[in-house]
């Protein structure tokens, strides 16, 4: 039995909506195919959930927009009612190619922009929703976590002030610090890790990777991303390392301290392929530098795999990497949006999330446990005998 027919019998908790941002159209469409087809699958025998009126439909996209005016002003605007519905809203807060006019001026939008525009609908639902979920792949401010002089708190403030609205629960994936959540300790928050898709990704893509300690190594660029980077030893059998970064406290250069040096912990990585670890690639310059210090350790082959890809300073730094044989494979989802110059890179992996994504929606739309898709060890110990790694 596939793992979406075992909600067949079970009740939704209302009519399923999706209202999927501009920022995240393609993301929702493709979860929107996935949950028509499955749903189409189920109506073929008579079920608890076929039964109910709108449970099967063309589609659970609900029309929506975000208008703006001549001065940059903008207004939330639903074109279908929504009273009673159990509604699923996607944003990507990082997709800057979206634009719009500012007395006369092309603005491009930012993260702040693409976060008032999910208050702006969430106010137009106005309160009639059955239930509210946000599903949020790059935290909204999730970098500025937490205080460490006189400064902001801008994530938490943020998911107080969406729950005020109304919103019951906030699914977000690989949050840079899940303790955040300890601002809303009423209210569901979930931060899911890709883990199983980089590895399916990873197998798929590179066929000749042998995943065992002799032949593989994981590591952690810094100290933040350990945890992650334990759970992929231990879920592949492998061992990890460490690099902790030397920072200049004296400067700030960026809004950040300068590193110095990055110092490795490990054990020895001759022959062995690597795969670094990280939540985010933003300029890139810290992924390239630990590979640099692995090419000195006489590591084989680096896969770069990281759950949002920005590469904010482009993609030239890696073009040269790859020709200079530092990183063979950069792996990145596309929970956040992938310019055009990244998806034509021959070294590039494409992590598709949608149907994970679908999986959800559907799953907590019949308001069952998600418990087993958050942790998949069985279904990533399958994935590794599939391809003949055990």
């Amino acid at each position: 039995m596939k793992r979406h027919d075992k909600l067949a019998d079970t009740i939704p908790v209302g009519t399923l909506g999706i209202l999927a941002l501009e920022s995240s159209k393609a993301m929702g469409q493709k979860v929107n195919d996935y949950i028509v087809e499955w749903r189409n699958e189920r109506a073929q025998r008579p079920t608890a959930a076929t039964s109910l009126a709108g449970y099967n439909r063309d589609s659970y996209l609900i029309d929506c927009a975000c208008p703006r005016f001549g001065s940059g002003e903008a207004k939330g605007l639903i074109r279908s009612s929504v009273r009673g519905d159990d509604l699923y809203l996607l944003v990507d807060v990082c997709n800057y190619s979206l634009t719009y006019k500012l007395c006369g001026q092309v603005n491009h939008m930012s993260p702040d922009d693409h976060y008032q525009d999910l208050k702006r609908l969430i106010a137009a639902v106005g309160g009639k929703a059955r239930r509210i979920t946000v599903i949020m792949p790059f935290l909204y401010e999730s970098r500025q976590h937490r205080r460490s002089t006189r400064e902001s708190l801008d994530c938490a403030l943020a998911l107080q002030e969406l729950t005020q609205m109304g919103v019951e629960s906030i699914i977000t994936f690989d949050a840079h610090d899940p303790r955040v959540q300890n601002a809303i300790p009423l209210k569901s928050f979930e931060t899911v890790q890709p883990t199983y898709q980089f590895i399916k990704a990873l197998l798929k893509n590179v066929p000749d990777i042998q995943i065992n300690a002799d032949h593989l190594m994981v590591i952690s660029p810094d100290e933040g991303a350990m945890g992650r980077a334990v759970y992929y030893a231990n879920v592949l059998g492998i061992d990890v390392g460490m690099f902790y970064k030397r920072r200049d406290y004296s400067k700030i250069i960026d809004g950040r301290n300068p590193i110095i040096a990055h110092e490795f912990l490990g054990s020895d990585l001759e022959g062995k392929d690597v795969i670094i670890i990280d939540d985010m690639i933003s300029s890139g310059e810290s992924m390239i530098d630990v590979a640099t210090e692995l090419k000195q350790r006489k590591a084989n082959r680096i896969f770069v795999a990281a759950t949002f890809g920005l590469f904010t300073n482009g993609m030239d730094k890696f073009d040269m990497a790859v020709e200079q044989g530092l990183i063979n494979k950069v792996l990145t989802t596309n929970l956040v949006y992938q310019a055009p110059e990244v998806l034509s890179r021959d070294y590039y992996i494409n992590v598709d999330m949608s149907k994970y994504v679908a999986l959800l929606i559907d799953t907590l739309n019949h308001d069952q446990s998600i418990s087993e898709l958050l942790n998949p060890a069985e279904r990533i110990q399958n994935c590794l005998k599939k391809y003949g790694q055990r």
